[in-house]
């Protein structure tokens, strides 16, 4: 087991300890959720979350948001920023930060890192312990981060949590690697908050294994997408509780087409039950990804420890 693998399931106590009462948003017009790499992941996640709790929110890449904020909204001086970062060290997401205060907006950080420049440059500051052992691939932080990002939203997370989630990665790796041998295309579909979760899957697999993954929001799949489904494809998909239907019977046109299929919460060539409320689901199947990222590596022979080109915080000179 490398030091991936074991951060990976021995994420869950972090949750536990993670778990309890967050403050609402800070009162603004709109809600930014900002982040790079999966930290913009997270961030689109946890928009849908809010503007299905009530709180008008949309996502921005840290340098986006820097550079042209006022593509994403007009007022954007009187915007609520949450930035998100593991290390609080990401250049364009610190530097946002700063330039966003400076305006006069009220920024709030989350990390796992309190004495970060991130940390240093907010106005509020939402914080959890993350495992010492993370490497440069984003696990047990990536979950933790979106833990509390939900909390800040209003979304009551049960500790059950923890359980459902080491259930499912545990039932995933079981099947693995022969579900998923001999494939070289992964796609990942997700919709609502699911969407950027299935990004995130498809990062985490991208950067683990080197292979070429997609996502997208499922019913968009057929709209051009669908043309590279072969024998060689794989998909994995994040069933929705509206959409359950709809997204079954794309999943048997793929599966027609040669694909296999992954379902998370519904039908596939692997179905797996996702043992907890349709608004937690998103955090409940992170762990899994993650897992399904490593064992793709593995299949390849490589090292997630020292991925190719990454490094654990992107700085800018």
């Amino acid at each position: 087991m490398n030091t991936t693998e074991k951060v990976i399931f021995e994420q869950f106590p972090y949750w536990e300890k993670a778990i309890g009462p967050v403050s609402a948003p800070h009162d603004a017009e709109l809600t930014v959720f900002l982040g790079c790499g999966t930290s913009y992941n997270l961030a689109l996640s946890l928009a849908a979350h809010a503007n299905l709790a009530g709180y008008p929110a949309i996502a921005a890449p840290g340098a986006e948001w820097l550079n042209r904020p006022a593509a994403f909204w007009p007022l954007w001086q009187k915007v609520h920023l949450v930035a998100l970062s593991r290390s609080g060290e990401t250049t364009e997401t610190v530097a946002a930060a700063k330039a966003s205060r400076k305006a006069g907006v009220f920024v709030t950080a989350i990390t796992v890192e309190p004495e970060s420049s991130l940390a240093r440059n907010c106005d509020r500051l939402i914080e959890a312990a993350t495992h010492g052992d993370e490497g440069i691939v984003m696990t047990v932080s990536a979950s933790l981060m979106l833990l509390l990002g939900m909390q800040m939203v209003g979304v009551e997370i049960p500790p059950s949590i923890a359980q459902s989630a080491r259930c499912l990665a545990d039932q995933l790796d079981a099947a693995l690697p022969k579900i998923i041998e001999g494939r070289s295309h992964f796609v990942f579909l997700g919709s609502g908050p699911l969407y950027g979760i299935a990004l995130e899957g498809a990062l985490k697999l991208m950067e683990m294994s080197q292979i070429i993954t997609q996502g997208f929001h499922p019913l968009e799949y057929r709209h051009g997408p669908i043309s590279l489904v072969d024998g060689n494809t794989a998909v994995v998909m994040l069933y929705s509780t509206d959409q359950k239907t709809a997204e079954a019977l794309l999943v048997e046109e793929l599966r027609q087409k040669g694909a296999t299929v992954i379902g998370f919460g519904g039908p596939g060539d692997l179905g797996l039950t996702v043992d907890c409320e349709p608004a937690l689901a998103g955090l409940c199947v992170l762990p899994a990804l993650q897992i399904l990222g490593e064992r793709a590596a593995q299949s390849k022979g490589v090292d997630t420890v020292s991925p190719r080109h990454l490094t654990k915080v992107v700085m800018l000179g």
